[in-house]
């Protein structure tokens, strides 16, 4: 679960400056929570002032059309209404030194007329090629929802007869590498196992990278289908033996696991890292609390903000109409601005507007069926081993709570091949952290905790040997 920040793709910028001559490109980096965007704005003048053009490289978008700048007193202001973007700046020299908001989020970001390159961030188990392992992208397909997905799958040997994991990624759209916050933990996590005698197979989730698919609408049981789609082509494979195929899952990815675990004879092993054992309102209330309170937000304030929260939770668990459903939730939302005289709207949004982006993200597909989902009612149909860890650390998806309720649903139903384990100082990511805050991830130079991945490679070897 992983927090998303929304990021500019397209709208429009226009440029009214007077006085000084800014024609030209000037490039910025924005950087969001480990993740760097290159911003080029092309600057042309005519007879009324100034046209221009946004690219965003890292993005594939060029030639987005500009409009609305002021200038004035070398004070640079781009405004982007319909996304509720505004960048401000003052022009100092041969730079303009600003921020760039959206939706009540600051970031700082300067422009110059220089070429602005990618900051190289140290990530030093990040492996390079070429790799002493057989690897090769492929492609297989989801035929119940008719989507391609690609990956890539790496083996020991080009030939021969391996066990096999399939990596599944957590929450929100993720390429192969589960890349996030400069990190790239499956890449990582695949190295390690491929060269353990473990062959790997990740795949871009649907709707990402190179594979096809609506992400925006899809559901937890959706991206099951997919999981289930690669155990479908790893039986094709020669090189695959076909009794060690097993399933590692991060976040939600560990209910994807579970579920295709609870359904399939084809899984020998599922691992789940950072795995919800307890249902979805109940996960995202103890991570908005433990998170509130590593940031030192006043008690009073997190008791309020939770027992919000809840009541939007228990409206969403009840409904079973999505119209009402929005309704529902308005009205709640409505009456918490105005009983609530510290409430604050976002900078740039009317209050119509601020309800109907919040109703927007409360409603998605995605969100109803994970706060109503109860992972322990699927875990107790899983009968393969499983191996369930979390970090320490983790404020995410609270180790105490979940590992215990994992274990319990697993022998619940009867499942005695269960192991779990805490790995202390560890956070969601499987860093060694200091606070386990999600604001460190970018800043931890480690990807995954070298423990984690030696235990989970010498377990997976003991079921597979």
């Amino acid at each position: 679960m992983k927090k998303k920040v929304l990021i500019i793709l397209m709208t429009i910028f226009s440029f009214s400056l007077f006085g000084q001559d800014i024609t030209g490109q000037w490039q910025g980096l924005l950087k969001v929570q480990g993740i760097q965007l290159r911003l080029v704005f092309n600057v042309t003048k005519t007879d009324n002032g100034y046209n221009s053009t946004m690219d965003s490289p890292d993005q594939g978008a060029k030639g987005i059309p500009v409009t609305n700048t002021i200038f004035e007193n070398n004070k640079v202001t781009f405004q982007i209404t319909n996304a509720k973007i505004e960048y401000t700046g003052e022009l100092k020299e041969d730079e303009i030194i600003g921020t760039f908001k959206q939706a009540g989020q600051e970031f700082p970001m300067n422009l110059s007329q220089k070429a602005i390159e990618k900051e190289v961030l140290n990530r030093p188990q990040e492996p390079t090629k070429p790799y002493p392992y057989y690897s090769e992208d492929i492609t297989f397909q989801n035929l119940k929802d008719n989507i391609s997905l690609s990956g890539t799958l790496t083996l020991p040997k080009k030939e021969g007869n391996f066990p096999v994991v399939i990596l599944i990624s957590g929450s929100g759209p993720q390429n192969r590498d589960e890349e996030l916050f400069g990190h790239k933990p499956f890449l990582v996590i695949s190295d390690y196992l491929t060269k353990n005698e473990i062959g790997v197979l990740r795949y871009d989730d649907r709707g990402v990278g190179q594979s096809t698919g609506d992400f925006k609408n899809a559901t937890t049981a959706n991206f099951a289908t997919d999981a289930e789609s690669a155990i479908t082509y790893l039986k094709t494979r020669k090189e695959i033996n076909k009794k060690k195929i097993g399933l590692i899952g991060h976040s939600e990815g560990g209910i994807i696991a579970s579920i295709v675990a609870s359904k399939s004879k084809d899984i020998s092993f599922i691992v789940l890292l950072a795995g919800t054992g307890i249902k979805g309102d109940k996960v995202l209330l103890l991570q908005q609390e433990l998170i509130s309170k590593a940031k030192g937000i006043a008690q009073n304030d997190i008791k309020k903000s939770l027992e919000t929260n809840a009541k939007l939770f228990e409206i969403i668990d009840k409904s079973n109409d999505n119209q009402k459903l929005k309704t529902d939730l308005s009205n709640l939302i409505d009456e918490t601005l105005k009983s609530d005289t510290n409430a604050q709207i976002p900078n740039g949004f009317t209050k119509k507007e601020f309800i109907l982006m919040q109703v927007n993200q409360l409603s998605t597909p995605w969100l109803q069926y994970f706060i109503k989902f109860n992972p322990g009612k699927v875990l107790e149909k899983v009968k393969c081993p499983v191996l369930a860890v979390s970090g320490e650390k983790d404020l995410q998806v609270p180790p105490k709570e979940n590992l215990t309720a994992i274990s319990d649903a697993l022998k619940k139903g009867g499942n005695k091949k269960v192991t779990t384990k805490v790995f202390p100082n560890l956070n969601h990511l499987f860093q060694e952290s200091e606070t386990g805050l999600p604001s460190e991830y970018a800043t931890i130079e480690q990807t995954v905790s070298p423990d984690l991945l030696t235990e989970i490679t010498t377990w997976i070897l003991n079921q597979v040997n």
